[in-house]
């Protein structure tokens, strides 16, 4: 039989343990975000490639892809890649490349199935075809600022292999897309951040810079057809180099528009699974994340020794969910009268994600069923212009 005393002092103890380190990334993304780290306004940047696989045609996509036209240096080039000519986004691709002949930008369009990741499958041609020895791979959603090739070469370092970028979510067009950037910023960012500060940077798909040189050096991009997801094998890959993966000093905006419950969870828990098939140790302890079991746990505590327990969840509600609406207005992240409650239903969400993570190693991706199944790569087709 376990003394109630040693219940209550494990409940506080974790209560306390979970809240303080919550508090703690907080402030430490914070002040990392406010560091005075000036831009390389002065000194030339080297030349860059930047891929963008391009899908679909969802709400933003012209102006997410023509802010990658408009960046402040100059001496870069742009790889549109599409699988198919069909592709509804291979339009706005040839429009945008017309209205700017002054950016060197082309389109390239081909099947390189190299894993069974779609995504990296339309990388493939714009690798092999890259000019320059950094090449970064961005997804189509995301919003670049003109200073985005400044920040990412900040962010490069003597050991660094990789740069990358969590998404924070923005222009939420339904309260589901809120509760999106509920997860995206101030629970997966900010945890992200936090981990860097540490020295435990991990990449993130939406957003890899790469030194060309180095990851040919150990098998190209092929390499990250190891793990059924490219920035989970980018990070093993890096490590393995003896190398580092670092982590932009603010991350750019993924316009969401607007969102419904089963796309939400359909794309967390392919998400969970993903983490939990790579890097298993890792996802073990995201169950105690968010604020439920901390507030399990305290609001037992209050029970137990004749305490308020509804104003116990109250301050609790308000010291979790108010540091969060904190970090989001000091990092300029998206915040709405409707945070917090996107934020009660993110955590209420994270338990039944976190254990979904468990159930299978399959999943699907834009229509493509995957798994943590390693495949042999078929031979790639020829890119067309």
């Amino acid at each position: 039989m376990v003394p109630p005393n040693t219940i209550n002092f494990c409940l506080f103890a974790f209560f306390m343990a979970t809240t303080v380190l919550h508090i703690l990334s907080a402030i430490v993304v914070i002040l990392r975000a406010n560091r005075s780290v000036p831009l390389r306004h002065d000194v030339p940047l080297p030349n860059v490639t930047i891929v963008r696989p391009i899908s679909c045609n969802d709400q933003y996509l012209l102006e997410t892809l023509k802010s990658t036209f408009e960046l402040s240096a100059g001496n870069y080039e742009i790889i549109f890649c599409a699988a198919r000519v069909s592709d509804p986004a291979v339009e706005v691709a040839r429009r945008l490349i017309a209205v700017y002949p002054h950016v060197r930008a082309r389109l390239l369009i081909g099947d390189d199935r190299i894993s069974q990741n779609p995504k990296l499958n339309n990388c493939v041609k714009g690798w092999r075809a890259a000019q320059s020895d950094y090449v970064v791979l961005i997804d189509s959603n995301v919003l670049l600022p003109r200073t985005y090739l400044s920040e990412m070469f900040d962010a490069w370092n003597f050991d660094c292999g990789l740069v990358s970028s969590p998404p924070v979510g923005d222009a939420p067009g339904s309260f589901w897309a809120t509760v999106e950037c509920a997860f995206l910023n101030t629970h997966q960012a900010r945890w992200q951040l936090f981990a860097d500060e540490l020295g435990l940077g991990f990449a993130q798909g939406k957003n890899l810079m790469f030194q060309k040189s180095m990851l040919e050096s150990v098998g190209g991009l092929a390499r990250l057809a190891h793990e059924p997801a490219e920035d989970a094998a980018a990070t093993k890959v890096v490590r393995a180099a003896g190398l580092k993966v670092r982590l932009a000093n603010r991350p750019f905006s993924q316009l969401l528009g607007k969102r419904n419950f089963p796309e939400l969870l359909q794309r967390q828990i392919r998400w969970a699974r993903l983490r939990r098939m790579t890097f298993a140790r890792y996802y073990l302890p995201e169950v105690f994340s968010g604020s439920v079991l901390p507030m399990a746990a305290a609001v037992g505590l209050a029970w137990r020794t004749g305490h308020d327990a509804l104003l116990v969840a109250g301050m609790i509600l308000v010291i979790w969910y108010g540091t969060e609406v904190i970090l989001a207005r000091c990092m300029r992240w998206n915040v709405s009268p409707a945070s917090p409650f996107s934020m009660i239903v993110r955590d209420l969400l994270l338990p039944v994600i976190w254990m979904a993570g468990w159930v299978s190693n399959s999943f699907e991706w834009q229509g493509h069923q995957m798994s943590g199944k390693r495949e042999a790569p078929p031979v790639a087709a020829e890119p067309q212009m």
